[in-house]
């Protein structure tokens, strides 16, 4: 199975301490976020847990406890974007993020990170120029450290809309514009593009278009065939192929403000969770409550052992 890190928070740039106790207690308590009274348990133990793969801004603050990390596999989806504090308050500048992504590449090889260069937003500020003078520039910056980079367009989630009223949506004509300069810029720089959720047709520029966390890119990168249980296999998200079940973090606690997130109601909100966190406790935020239902998972290893990749 797949333990992913990253959809509703980014643990380790704010949670790393927990993350760690986690790993050395071998279990993680993850509530429901549409029915706070479900509790799963989840074994956080390597015979089970074929991958771990995180998805944060900064992997910074994991990066002097890696060795803790070692008997996992592991695949990084870390995301580098070029706005300034007027939409993203409070993620690394972008040089010390560079600096941290290579850092993290020299431990776990180019093969199993990824750059995130997403969502792409068009604005006054941020206008077509801008984003082809700024990949590049990230591009170069990250050659050899990475054989893919993952874009998306912005999505005007609910959330999104309430707390960046003034995004709109990226027009088809300059979603292909601008895929094609980043998919011949990334090829210059030994880079494959791969989209997410994004219009397939996108194919013919040269992108992929099958999705950022499928099978064969797990297999690919893990380099061992998955046989995945017909009780895993329905799609989280409408034409999504990826495997983006088991989540262990939760929303409105990641602490970078971006003005565009999809998993924070409001600042207000966070900051009342990160006062509710305790690195000691199994959940990422608060503790056991009166009335739950806790279950555990039906957790097995997915590689098929009786094939080879090679």
């Amino acid at each position: 199975m797949i333990i992913n890190t990253g959809q509703r928070t980014d643990i380790p740039a704010f949670y790393s301490p927990w993350f760690l106790k986690r790993l050395e207690e071998g279990y993680v308590m993850v509530r429901n976020p549409f029915s706070r009274g479900q509790v799963t348990c989840l074994r956080l133990d390597p015979r089970v847990v074929d991958l771990i793969c995180f998805c944060t801004k900064n992997p910074g603050p994991l990066l002097p406890h890696m060795e803790k990390l070692s008997s996992f596999r592991q695949l990084w989806h870390v995301t580098i974007t070029p706005y300034g504090r007027d939409l993203e308050p409070f993620v690394p500048p972008v040089r010390e993020a560079i600096s941290a992504f290579r850092a993290l590449s020299d431990i776990t090889g180019p093969s199993r990170i990824c750059w995130r260069y997403d969502p792409i937003l068009l604005t006054d500020a941020y206008p077509l120029s801008f984003h082809i003078r700024a990949f590049s520039y990230m591009a170069e910056a990250l050659e050899g450290y990475t054989h893919t980079c993952i874009f998306s367009f912005l999505d005007l989630y609910r959330k999104t809309v309430r707390n960046f009223p003034e995004g709109r949506r990226v027009s088809h004509e300059n979603q292909w514009k601008l895929t094609g300069e980043m998919v011949e810029i990334g090829r210059q720089h030994g880079m494959k593009l791969v989209s997410c959720l994004e219009d397939p047709a996108l194919a013919s520029l040269g992108a992929d278009t099958t999705g950022c966390l499928t099978k064969e890119k797990v297999e690919k990168a893990i380099g061992l065939p998955l046989k995945i249980p017909s009780y895993e296999k329905g799609p989280v998200r409408k034409g999504c192929a990826c495997l983006l079940g088991h989540d262990i973090g939760a929303y409105s606690s990641c602490l970078h403000g971006c003005r565009y997130c999809y998993a924070n109601e409001s600042r207000e909100t966070v900051l009342a969770n990160r006062r509710n966190h305790d690195p000691d406790s199994p959940f990422l935020i608060g503790g056991r409550e009166e009335g739950d239902e806790i279950r555990e998972a039906r957790q097995e290893s997915w590689i098929d052992r009786e094939v080879s990749l090679f």
